[in-house]
């Protein structure tokens, strides 16, 4: 897994306007943006590109080799909403 979002993500969705290959959800689009508190990022579809990065507002999108220990839950958490353990 390239990126993941964790903790501090406001579900603000610059980072889905970022995203080139549109693995972050949900999208403002998506039924659920609105009961979600955080964005995700789909591990089988992230490029690795480092878009979101530079433009999540509050830092919330971390290198998965550099994601900080208190945060680490967030990988799977992550990968989990795509396989459906979390919607």
């Amino acid at each position: 897994m390239p990126f993941v979002i964790a903790a501090p993500c406001i579900a603000d969705y610059s980072c889905v306007e970022s995203c080139p290959v549109g693995c972050i959800h949900p999208s403002p689009d998506d039924p659920e943006f609105d009961r979600v508190e955080q964005l995700f990022i789909d591990p089988d579809t992230c490029s690795g590109c480092g878009a979101c990065v530079a433009a999540c507002p509050i830092d919330a999108v971390f290198d998965a080799d550099r994601l900080p220990a208190r945060w680490k839950a967030y990988e799977q958490i992550n990968r989990d909403y795509f396989t459906g353990g979390l919607k």
